[in-house]
């Protein structure tokens, strides 16, 4: 039995045994479909993408944008407060003849724009938002209140630090569509052409970015976005009469790197924060070989026993409460500093609303966190796609919030351990407000930081923290050791 077969039935465990979920729609679940969707009716999964499967995605479709920066400028959200930066959302579309088309939304940073860095944020599944998660829960420039209708300001958003983009992608994800229903069955390759296919329009309909610093960020199943789409953008970047596109760094927080790292570091987190048994661990650790990813039945058995003895917990963040509806009290302001468990539900609320979707420039849709898309491709490790960037030269940082128990610390450690790569700054905390932040550690290429007292989705749970720690990523620099 391969590594693939141990979550046939994960991602249904949750109500086999008769724990709640909070959404069948969200990054992990989707992460489960896929990771189960690998058997042997499917397409290979376990080649490594290679600079030959780079450079067989072009050619690129470009479309004139002239006049399309200003038709989407933003007046104002309905229910938003009064902001001191510029916003923009529309469609740009990546293929004319299929009618594929991928929403985005713009926040240009309040302060110096004009000299700030660039910075796409890519949310994971794959198929979810990187707006309804990325933008309206974790790092945006708003979160929205629990009637559903009006927003407040989060004092932490990265546009602090940063112009930020939002893109929803694959097409059928979030706003993004298609005219072409099999478009709705993709993979890592075409998202990545169609991520590079929108950079190449968008910079053409915000030409004063061109020449910009320009960082890709993301999380989860983002593992694979980013370094892929740096990939491709550092390939396309080597053609003659091609734009240029001036990436200076990725980072990828609580990532899905490599299949074998990562659930090795899940059961291995969940006995190490007594989510787990001792009997469990030790029957995991005698019949699962993660170095070669064969798995026998009695490995399966015991890591399905793992899966359920955690209980009715939010696994994306162990120490977390759980949404209860009934203590709910909308209209009650919400606080960026104490992350709302049911804030999924106001942000689809809020996102279906007719007079937010026009403001939004965006066509009449029933907006969810995560688009019902198929997956075809995918390998089962990125770490040779790490490696490239590593040898580019570009900045790479791994981060993770460290309560995260679905894609874990240990995983981004177990994983970063397969490159095999000399330590230059030792492990050491990092502090802000004069308490640990989280802990840094400096290798030959790759820097892994983690974030204190986040989950999953780092900057929900950490708004400040997570401010500092990508503050420092753009600047080069590792988060600030002790002021004391």
């Amino acid at each position: 039995m391969t590594l693939i077969s141990y979550l046939l039935l994960l991602v249904f465990s949750s109500y086999l045994l008769g724990f709640p979920v909070a959404s069948t729609d969200n990054q992990i679940n989707n992460l489960n479909k896929l990771i189960k969707s690998r058997g042997s009716d499917s397409p290979p999964y376990a080649d490594p993408w290679t600079e030959h499967d780079v450079s067989n995605l072009s050619p690129f479709h470009i479309i004139p944008q002239e006049g399309s920066q200003e038709a989407d400028r933003i007046d104002r959200l309905p229910g938003q407060p009064e902001v001191d930066f510029d916003q923009y959302a529309g469609y740009v579309t990546v293929d004319p003849h299929a009618g594929r088309a991928l929403f985005y939304y713009f926040a240009e940073s309040p302060q110096n724009s004009s000299t700030k860095p660039l910075v796409l944020w890519l949310n994971g599944g794959p198929g979810c938002s990187s707006f309804g998660y990325g933008a309206m829960e974790e790092l945006g420039p708003f979160r929205v209140n629990s009637d559903g209708k009006t927003l407040y300001r989060n004092d932490y958003a990265w546009n602090n630090a940063a112009n930020i983009l939002f893109l929803e992608s694959p097409a059928g994800v979030g706003f993004s569509y298609s005219n072409t229903s099999s478009d709705y069955t993709t993979g890592d390759k075409r998202t990545a052409k169609d991520s590079y296919t929108f950079l190449l329009n968008w910079l053409e309909r915000f030409p004063q970015y061109k020449t910009r610093c320009f960082f890709i960020t993301g999380e989860s199943y983002a593992g694979h976005y980013v370094p892929q789409l740096a990939a491709l953008v550092l390939s396309e970047n080597k053609k003659a009469n091609q734009t240029i596109i001036n990436l200076s760094g990725i980072a990828i927080g609580n990532a899905w790197i490599d299949d074998n790292t990562s659930i090795e570091g899940m059961y291995d987190y969940y006995w190490t924060h007594a989510l787990n048994s001792d009997e469990t661990n030790v029957g995991i650790n005698k019949n699962c070989d993660y170095v070669s990813g064969n798995f026998s039945d009695t490995c399966y058995k015991y890591q399905s026993q793992g899966d359920g003895e955690y209980g009715r917990i939010d696994i994306y963040n162990i120490y977390a409460p759980l949404c209860d509806g009934s203590t709910q009290k909308p209209g009650s302001p919400g606080s960026v500093k104490d992350f709302d468990p049911c804030s999924d539900g106001y942000v689809s609320s809020y996102l279906n609303r007719a007079e937010v979707q026009e403001a939004l420039h965006v066509r009449n849709t029933s907006w969810t966190h995560c688009g019902g898309v198929g997956w075809t491709d995918s390998p089962t490790t990125i770490l040779p796609t790490i490696n490239q960037l590593i040898g580019s030269g570009i900045s790479v940082w791994i981060y993770s919030g460290d309560i995260d128990g679905r894609v874990p610390v240990t995983s981004s450690r177990y994983s970063v351990n397969r490159l095999k790569l000399p330590v230059e700054t030792a492990w050491r905390p990092w502090y802000y407000n004069e308490e640990v932040g989280g802990y840094v550690v400096g290798y030959k290429g790759v820097v892994l930081t983690t974030v204190r007292g986040a989950g999953h989705t780092v900057p929900s749970y950490q708004p400040e923290r997570a401010l500092v720690m990508i503050s420092s990523f753009l600047q080069g620099e590792l988060p600030p050791p002790s002021t004391v």
